[in-house]
């Protein structure tokens, strides 16, 4: 039997939410290589103000991954953003771990 070929309408459209969320996680992993780069500059002698960027950072994703779960939920949307969303802030909150656990036990 052959398939038929043909378009396939639907009404989805993409969850604004889960683009939020895909937004969100960009921006944290943006700033964390951001901070990573300048410090390595600096030999690790940093300001403040990227420890208060990373604490930034993390916040965003947070509430990044919690934008992601609500656009994954919405009835009759496609998940595709709010799936990449909740892997790039999954991926951000991995960075700032392995930045506490380099601060912490590598010296």
């Amino acid at each position: 039997m052959s398939r038929k070929k043909g378009y396939i309408f639907t009404n989805k459209d993409h969850a604004k939410k889960g683009i939020m969320s895909t937004i969100l996680g960009t921006i944290s992993i943006g700033t964390l290589i951001f901070v990573l780069y300048f410090s390595y500059q600096r030999q690790g002698i940093i300001p403040e103000r990227f420890a208060a960027t990373a604490l930034l950072a993390l916040i965003f994703a947070f509430v990044g991954i919690a934008l992601g779960f609500v656009g994954m939920t919405e009835k009759n949307r496609f998940r595709l953003f709010p799936g990449i969303g909740i892997g790039l802030n999954v991926i951000a909150i991995g960075l700032v771990s392995l930045i506490l656990y380099a601060g912490a036990y590598m010296r």
